[in-house]
């Protein structure tokens, strides 16, 4: 029978990411109104993401739970039946505005914080490379588009729709290749010193296995902490495809 990989090796998320980083990636995703927030789509597709944060054996941060519990909270609120005749504190008593306030904060830090980093620093850009499209792609007459680097949950959806396109069949599977995370990570940056550019679909080849499909993202996350490579994507939600960080 298959079974989830596990592994002893744990990445903790709230390195990349926090819980609000989620939720604005959700809201982005699904194209909402950050003011008129579905609670009901956007808990399940939560509680979905930390599902699956879990299966990849990430190390999920306290905050991640109590904004689950929070969303869970509002959702239960906006199901209670209204008064036939509420009171004006009533009407304007939105279960979601803090949460709504909280968003809009965080929203207004990031972008502040992205424009700071876009900023020339002395001697910190001085290995730096723009990311660009494959050379095949610019020689093919396509216009050349823009490359923007993808989040944590970009990358995680990218990760769940490989996985689901694996056989779902049960199967009993012997296998006898050895796999360890710093040989994952050799791999990786060896190919990109030869490629340039791969993309995670071209990083595992042939191979599609679970567990190498689960070390090659471990492994992607951990080149990422270290900042040896970095994840970019042509649009939203697109091809994601993977730099290195400095020219190799």
């Amino acid at each position: 029978m298959n079974e989830e990989p596990k592994t002893d090796y744990a990445i903790k998320l709230d390195i990349f990411e926090g819980p609000l980083d989620l939720l604005l990636y959700l809201i982005k995703k699904n194209q909402i109104d950050i003011y008129n927030i579905p609670i009901a789509l956007i808990t399940r597709q939560y509680l979905d993401y930390l599902n699956l944060i879990k299966s990849l054996n990430l190390d999920l941060a306290g905050e991640y739970l109590v904004m689950a519990s929070t969303l869970i909270h509002i959702k239960s609120r906006l199901l209670l039946p209204v008064p036939e005749e509420p009171s004006p504190e009533e009407l304007e008593d939105d279960p979601r505005s803090e949460l709504v306030r909280q968003l809009l904060e965080h929203q207004a830090f990031k972008e502040a914080a992205d424009l700071l980093t876009r900023r020339p620093i002395l001697e910190r850009d001085v290995f730096k490379r723009a990311a660009a499209l494959p050379e095949e792609k610019r020689s093919s007459g396509a216009e050349e588009e823009e490359l923007v680097e993808a989040s944590i949950f970009e990358l995680i959806e990218a990760f769940h729709q490989i996985v689901s396109r694996l056989d779902q069949k049960e199967l009993l599977e012997i296998d006898l290749e050895k796999l360890s995370l710093s040989d994952i990570i050799n791999d990786v940056m060896e190919r990109l010193t030869r490629e340039k550019n791969l993309t995670f679909d071209e990083l595992l080849g042939e191979k599609r296995e679970r567990r190498r499909i689960v070390y090659t993202f471990l492994a992607l996350l951990e080149l990422i902490k270290l900042k040896m490579i970095k994840a970019y994507q042509t649009a939203a939600f697109g091809v994601i495809r993977i730099f290195p960080a400095v020219e190799l």
